[in-house]
């Protein structure tokens, strides 16, 4: 006996501490070689990473998923509903339980072997409720991916814009302090107004402004690439200059992108996941009304005549006040919740759709226009450079044409920014291949 009690525990598990890191596990180089196979990024290409040439959207979407902290703490989840998925399916352990007693003619003893009826009714509702736990924590690990996938796409656009912008305004910054500072020096010979030297200064200390705002935001979008792809601080990757636009859907792909989102985007399915987890734990929480709670054999001797008896024993639960209501009502008021929330997904889904589609098109719209009087501005800044060397025209009239088309050049770089990370908001929305 007390060899058999020795084997079962020496099956048991056994606890050892890990205890928690105490510095920043972040790298200045990212890896070479990431398996993009591997995400759950549909239409993601394969694509060589080369530093010396810098790294493409591509590269940066891989990385992020690849390498991102967060990401790698979500996956961990799925290992938390697979073992939760372990215990539901899991038979009760039955229970043993016995005592010796003596008397002047003999020793007697009783003996009971019992087991949870209750759990091996309710096991398939618990073993559905649980499978449906792990689709559901599998899919919301897919969406963050791809949340992270398209942030990683939104930042690699506004970085390739700020390095368009870094060399526009600071130009423009450049030229207007040129023109600002010799206008103050004439002020003091009589050459020019003081309101022209005012005019002078506003247009500067506007510039100046811009050019501060760049670097605080040249500086967030750094620090916030390095966190998503989990770098150290201040680590600037090379970029390939350039980003794609993409073709704007027609309506009857847009329309069939929407009736297809229950089918195909992560959240909306791990939603349903959900909602199917819930409809077994609810069922599971009617068939636990069942009464017999547990059954077993017993097998007794007295110790005074020595008569052996064996028999059975039941545990009933009488359904007379809880009947397990309690677990019902909240089973049935979450399932309501969760369909109703599914409901809200699925509207705002569209509704933020239709903004972001709707935003997209003005901003399609104000390129053209603001793309057709760009090439007029270019030309009026060249050609009052060229008379500037003439001598035909002075310092302020070409700074003046030179800063409008700079302003112009500005203007497209980052309009064009926001239409490109419209559309990575937009396809994401829409569940679109990468």
């Amino acid at each position: 006996m007390l060899a058999s009690v020795a084997s079962l525990l020496c099956g048991c598990a056994t606890y050892h501490s890990k205890p928690l890191p105490e510095a920043p596990d972040l790298t200045r180089v990212p890896p070479l070689t990431v398996p993009a196979a591997s995400f759950g990024l549909p239409g993601l290409p394969a694509a060589p990473f080369d530093p010396q040439r810098g790294l493409t959207e591509t590269n940066i979407i891989t990385l992020a998923v690849a390498d991102n902290p967060r990401l790698k703490a979500e996956r961990l989840r799925a290992g938390v509903a697979r073992a939760q998925l372990l215990e539901a399916g899991l038979l009760p352990d039955p229970q043993l339980s016995g005592g010796m007693s003596w008397s002047a003619v003999r020793t007697g003893y009783d003996a009971a072997l019992a087991g949870d009826i209750r759990a091996l009714i309710t096991r398939g509702a618990a073993r559905g409720a649980a499978a449906a736990h792990v689709r559901q924590v599998s899919l919301e690990i897919l969406w963050r991916e791809w949340q992270v996938a398209e942030r990683a796409r939104e930042l690699y656009i506004q970085l390739d814009a700020l390095d368009g912008l870094r060399a526009v305004l600071g130009e423009r910054r450049r030229l207007l302090g040129r023109l600002y500072r010799r206008d103050r020096a004439s002020l003091g010979r009589g050459e020019v107004t003081a309101l022209a030297v005012t005019a002078d200064f506003e247009t500067w200390r506007a510039a100046e402004a811009q050019w501060r705002s760049f670097e605080l935001e040249d500086n967030q979008a750094l620090h916030a690439l390095d966190e998503l792809l989990g770098l150290a601080p201040g680590v600037r990757l090379p970029l390939q200059a350039g980003t794609q636009m993409q073709e704007p859907l027609t309506a009857a792909e847009y329309r069939a992108a929407l009736a297809a989102l229950p089918h195909r985007r992560p959240d909306l399915l791990a939603l349903q996941a959900g909602y199917r987890s819930q409809e077994e734990k609810l069922r599971e929480a009617i068939l636990a009304q069942f009464p017999l709670a547990s059954a077993g054999v017993t097998k007794a001797r007295s110790a005074e005549e020595g008569v052996q008896t064996v028999g059975f024993n039941i545990t009933l639960t009488l359904p007379l006040f809880d009947r397990n209501r309690g677990a019902i009502a909240i089973g049935r008021a979450t399932r309501g919740y969760l369909r109703q929330s599914y409901q809200a997904a699925l509207d705002d889904a569209e509704s933020q759709a239709d903004e972001l589609r709707e935003a997209s098109r003005t901003m399609r719209r104000q390129l053209r226009v603001l793309g057709g009087k760009l090439p007029d501005l270019k030309r009026t800044a060249a050609a009052a450079k060229a008379s500037l060397g003439r001598g035909e025209l002075g310092l302020a009239d070409y700074a003046r044409a030179q800063s409008n088309s700079l302003a112009a050049q500005a203007e497209v770089i980052r309009l064009r920014a926001s239409l490109g990370q419209a559309q990575a908001a937009l396809g994401l929305l829409l569940a679109l291949p990468f």
